[in-house]
């Protein structure tokens, strides 16, 4: 523990923001990191609890409290208010491949779960994390680590998104020789193509892509596994060709609106409109597709998530002249009843930065029918509903709308491909069915983690699997394994 009273002495601080009228102009980062002294203050504040709440439970259960990937939360902040910083990283780094993308972009159920926020003051630990990753790579304390002998056995990675790089990398440093097929130009899955830039920059993925190629990891890109598209590889020649296979794509069948008019032009899934920007700020080309751009046009963004936030914050960025957002879900509590919730996750009102840079949002708000003009999307036409989401007669109401984007959430992987190919089995959501514990198909020396496995969830779970997913593998292949947990 660092010092004793200091979550007595000290308030809580965090990460500030650029101005909206600034930080809309551009595709960049806007967070404002902490000072050096700031951040040592603030990890002063840990109580290193007796029951750490913060570490995770390792439940799989939604709504689980604290860190899924168990990162030692109160190690590490006593170590950064000691100053000794690269001892931090290696704690940090112990539980978790990639801590500048969650210092990022993770909701930080560990705050949630922190005794501190029984009066909504937790420990900034998700600032925290995030100051020493990059003070490590800033300071070049972030190196290949390669194995002391290599084992002979190969291993196919499908999918080069969190969960597949988590597991490639705990795999190579094993002694394995690993393979990642990515259908994409670029590894990352969704940190790349569907996070915006302006809440994660793409250079992080790719020198942590470097450091993987420096430990022996072979990335393949542009080359999608089933299916007939060019370049596409047959599954059944990973199997003749590898030791173990993992599949760690991502949930990538989107959640449709199948009502009236939804065939009108103007209507586009989320992960179109965000995989396109993210596009043209990398500077790839966009191939044979419709642009989707929200400059100089209303819009109505449909789901309440992450991914309708993001698409608030791509389309004011583009030049929108409004933002809507609605959801079917009733307006959350402002306060939590921290007696009935702590520390799990609550349910409770949160505005993202996107959110605060100008969007209106609804609640309670069912979508019936598109009307248009010559083809194109002009109006949503919605009614209120009531705590079962039934209609409240007399609430109907018309929004305008030039672009309507569905975020409203991904069901399961797709199918088509890869799964039919290789045959394995699916859960009743449609997932690929595997344990947590052995990660094993139905399928011979076939793996699955990440969403690919659970649905739609979290980069910090995505991680988590990949790591455990790997340890699997390496018990698998070589009847022991001392990779952690």
């Amino acid at each position: 523990m660092g010092k004793i009273t200091g979550f007595l002495e000290i308030e809580r601080h965090d990460r500030k923001y650029a101005p909206v009228a600034e930080r809309v102009t551009n595709y960049h980062e806007f967070v404002v990191p902490l000072s050096e002294k700031d951040t040592r203050d603030q990890a002063a504040r840990c109580m290193s609890c007796g029951v750490p709440y913060c570490h995770g439970t390792g439940s799989a259960q939604p709504g689980a409290p604290g860190c899924p990937v168990n990162n030692q939360i109160p190690d590490f902040n006593d170590l950064v208010y000691q100053g000794n910083w690269q001892e931090a990283s290696r704690n940090l780094h112990s539980t978790n491949n990639f801590p500048e993308f969650t210092g990022r972009i993770c909701p930080a159920p560990c705050e949630a779960s922190c005794t501190l926020n029984i009066d909504d003051n937790p420990v900034t630990i998700k600032t925290i994390e995030c100051a020493i990753v990059d003070r490590a790579w800033g300071n070049g304390w972030i190196k290949p680590e390669l194995p002391a002998l290599r084992t002979g056995q190969a291993v196919a990675i499908v999918g080069a998104g969190p969960a597949g790089l988590a597991c490639a990398q705990q795999l190579a440093r094993a002694g394995h020789d690993v393979h990642v097929y990515e259908k994409a130009a670029k590894a990352g899955g969704l940190l790349r193509y569907g996070i915006p830039d302006f809440k994660m920059e793409k250079h992080l993925i790719d020198r942590r892509v470097a450091q993987m190629e420096a430990e022996g990891v072979t990335f393949h890109y542009n080359s999608p596994v089933g299916g007939t598209a060019p370049g596409a590889v047959d599954p059944a020649e990973l199997l003749k060709s590898y030791d173990a296979v993992a599949l760690t794509g991502g949930a990538e069948a989107a959640r449709d609106l199948p009502i009236p008019g939804r065939d009108l032009n103007g209507i586009h899934f989320a992960m179109d409109f965000l995989t396109q920007q993210n596009r043209r700020v990398g500077n790839e080309p966009l191939g044979d597709v419709q642009e989707i751009l929200a400059g100089g046009k209303h819009v109505v963004v449909i789901g309440g998530g992450d991914t309708g936030s993001d698409c608030i914050g791509t389309s004011f960025r583009q030049g929108a002249l409004s933002v809507t957002q609605i959801e079917i879900m009733p307006a959350p509590p402002e306060r939590e009843d921290k007696g009935l919730t702590w520390p799990n996750w609550p349910m409770k009102m949160r505005t993202s930065s996107s959110q605060a840079e100008g969007a209106r949002r609804e609640f309670a708000v069912l979508t019936q029918n598109f009307s248009g003009e010559n083809g194109a999307v002009k109006q949503l036409h919605c009614v209120r509903v009531d705590a079962k989401f039934q209609p409240i007669p007399g609430s109907e109401f018309t929004l305008n709308a030039d672009l309507v984007l569905l975020a409203m959430g991904f069901v399961h992987p797709v199918h088509e491909g890869l799964l039919k190919s290789l045959g394995v089995d699916l859960d009743p959501r449609g997932n690929v069915r595997a344990d947590l514990t052995e990660f094993a198909t139905s399928v011979p020396k076939v793996f699955a983690s990440g969403d690919m496995r659970r649905g739609q969830s979290l980069v910090v779970w995505a991680i988590r699997e990949g790591r455990l997913c790997a340890r699997a593998i390496d018990q698998f292949l070589m009847g022991s394994t001392t990779l952690p947990k």
